[in-house]
């Protein structure tokens, strides 16, 4: 039965699948005179950015799909009929594994590889290389006598693949029309803003057409521009919980799926409808600290009242979980000698317009 579920959008207001292209983001990243660190003369249309910080595990046997389905949030990226021809037909969705007390403790990307009538179920799993082995450990804690196998997968590289001009994004164009040997490449799951996702041997630009490639402190920027929590330092293990790090907007929780670790929490959250604080992208305005705002630092009201918490960033951007009654006012943090910065947190475009 859990070979036949497919993966299902669950941001609300939006059932289609992840590997669809759903509404085109207004916020571009600005680099020089381009987009996403691009030189519009070059003649790129997409640009490679090595995602070092992300690691793969493999997840293989005949148990593997309700072995993965009891410990995640959402249901499985199962390779079907529906996905196109021109490029392999792998299929990623988001998740997040969640402790019995329901708050993250990692957030993946799935992707459910073709099976071959030679081959048993396999899933690879993408996440921060700082927990690799507690990722690893975790599944096998729960594995049992379950025949399901799991290693990591250093095989294959993460790369993350964004448009370099609007216009490259709104075409519909994909990276790579044809299959490049064991290259995966998938639509990101969580947003449309975030481009692809492509697993290869090799070098990610040397695969696509018309690629070059980026400076990983652009993505992250992007990222960060565009809300998207990614790893331990966004998402701090026992730390965040689902729906405050707006796991329904990502497409990362499926509410009719069966039971998995942590559910409980997150579906009466989510039938309450009560969600008091959402993590939000913030903009650092005027002089910055000669050092990185400290996660946990309080964001406060004008007044002085507490707002939330700043999270992680770089540079000027980054993210902060604030309480959804105060986003709107002005506010700041107050850095470690004793100066002050303003704040200002916006609404992703690719957010549902109910939320804004």
């Amino acid at each position: 039965m859990a070979a036949a579920a497919l993966f299902r959008g669950a941001a609300l207001g939006c059932s289609s699948p992840a590997w669809r292209l759903r509404t085109v983001s207004r916020h571009r990243l600005a680099h020089s005179s381009g987009g996403h660190g691009s030189d519009p003369a070059s003649g790129a249309a997409w640009t490679c950015f090595p995602l070092g910080e992300r690691a793969l595990v493999r997840v293989r046997g005949p148990d593997s799909a309700p072995f993965l389905l009891g410990l995640l949030t959402n249901d499985l990226p199962l390779p079907g009929p529906e996905a196109p021809a021109a490029f392999p037909p792998a299929r990623a969705g988001y998740a997040h594994f969640l402790s019995v007390q329901g708050r993250t403790l990692y957030d993946v990307i799935l992707y459910g590889l073709p099976e071959q009538a030679d081959q048993v179920p396999t899933f690879l799993l993408e996440c921060d290389s700082l927990v690799l082995g507690m990722l690893q450990e975790h599944l096998v804690l729960h594995k049992i006598r379950r025949k399901v196998a799991v290693e990591p997968y250093p095989e294959l590289r993460v790369w993350a693949v964004l448009p370099c001009t609007p216009e490259v994004e709104a075409s519909g164009a994909v990276p790579l029309p044809k299959p490049q040997g064991t290259a995966i490449l998938t639509r990101d799951p969580r947003t449309a803003c975030m481009g692809w996702r492509l697993l290869a041997q090799g070098e990610g630009p040397a695969l696509l057409l018309r690629a070059r490639l980026g400076d990983v402190w652009d993505y992250h920027r992007h990222r960060y521009q565009q809300g998207v929590p990614e790893g331990v330092h966004d998402l701090p293990p026992g730390v965040a919980l689902p729906l405050e790090s707006n796991l329904a907007f990502m497409n990362g929780v499926s509410f009719t799926k069966g039971c998995y670790v942590g559910q409980e929490l997150t579906a009466r959250t989510h039938h309450m409808g009560v969600v008091r604080k959402r993590l939000f992208p913030v903009q650092l305005v005027g002089p910055l600290p000669s050092g990185d705002i400290a996660p946990g630092t309080a964001v406060l009201t004008e007044s002085g009242q507490a707002a939330g918490k700043y999270r992680a960033g770089q540079g000027d951007v980054g993210l902060a979980l604030l309480h959804l009654d105060k986003v709107k006012g002005p506010l700041h943090v107050r850095t470690a000698g004793g100066g002050q910065v303003a704040l200002t947190a916006s609404a992703p475009d690719w957010w549902p317009t109910a939320t804004k």
